[in-house]
């Protein structure tokens, strides 16, 4: 199954000369999301990693589905003031923009190696950031597995630089 027949591009959004790469029409398929999820896994298995976390929100979908079959701890990356608990932030700057991630500080810790998982790597601004949030409650990431990776943005090539194992399952022009 060629999983980029699952993607929509949509021109222009969510502003003019932007690609937007759309996992929906992936996700609604149940052959395409289960193919998704068992790729994930069998990528998993280059690593070893104690929990999964994912980048809000679309890495929610895959993540969650991948943690269920591995049965590991499942941990969320979310945007600002969505977690209740005491948090780590790291601020970060986007292809349009500048965001916080946040991590409950009880989430992680010096004993975790953890794999992030998200639906789309660009420019890795956001993955840097969670990886950031990863070290900053002591644990190491053992890797980041992205569905869709926008390989002429550049951001698997900034995190392999960065000594980050990067797997991804389907590669896409950014533009």
């Amino acid at each position: 199954m060629n999983l980029k027949d699952y993607i929509r591009s949509i021109p222009d959004y969510p502003k003019k000369g932007i690609l937007f790469r759309d996992i929906t029409t992936l996700i609604k398929d149940e052959n395409a999301f289960a193919e998704t999820i068992n790729q994930i896994i069998e990528k998993s298995k280059k690593f070893n990693f104690t929990k999964i976390a994912a980048i809000e929100s679309r890495g929610f979908v895959f993540a969650s589905a991948v943690s269920y079959v591995l049965k590991k701890p499942f941990i969320l990356l979310r945007k600002k003031n969505k977690l209740p608990a005491d948090v780590h932030s790291v601020d970060f700057n986007l292809e349009y923009g500048t965001a916080t991630i946040e991590v409950h500080k009880d989430s992680i810790n010096e004993k975790d190696s953890v794999l992030i998982i998200d639906d789309l790597i660009a420019t890795g601004g956001t993955a840097e950031a969670a990886a950031k949030l990863i070290e900053i409650s002591k644990g190491n990431v053992s890797a980041f597995i992205f569905v869709i990776n926008l390989f002429d943005l550049g951001g698997s090539d900034n995190l392999i630089s960065k000594n980050y194992n990067v797997e991804n399952l389907i590669d896409f022009p950014g533009h």
